[in-house]
């Protein structure tokens, strides 16, 4: 398993936190979730964070079985539209940048 982040990292515009979120959750997530071979989209909004540490108001983890699906997904048709969408919301909310990272993730039990 292999996950893509999108790491917003910055600030929500003055008292447009809730907008912000909204937005997410009412325009990006239905695209996101459409991406084809996905085995799951997790949506965190930041809510505190330690002194001096950066701001991430959002950050959008997809995983995916393997690179080959995730390459699939960043190739579809949807990619581009909720990168559309995506640059709407940022000019709307945000101010910072977006950065992706892939990791592979190892789960250990409790």
């Amino acid at each position: 398993m292999i996950t893509r982040f999108a790491l917003f990292e910055g600030t929500v515009k003055p008292g447009q936190t809730e907008a912000f979120r909204a937005a997410v959750h009412e325009r990006l997530v239905p695209l996101w979730t459409q991406f084809p071979g996905n085995a799951g989209v997790q949506v965190m909004f930041g809510e505190d964070r330690d002194p001096g540490a950066p701001e991430f108001p959002l950050m959008l983890a997809i995983n995916y079985p393997d690179e080959a699906a995730m390459i699939a997904a960043l190739e579809a048709p949807v990619r581009q539209q909720s990168k559309d969408v995506t640059g709407e919301v940022v000019a709307a909310f945000f101010e910072g940048r977006i950065h992706h990272h892939v990791t592979t993730c190892h789960d250990f039990p409790a």
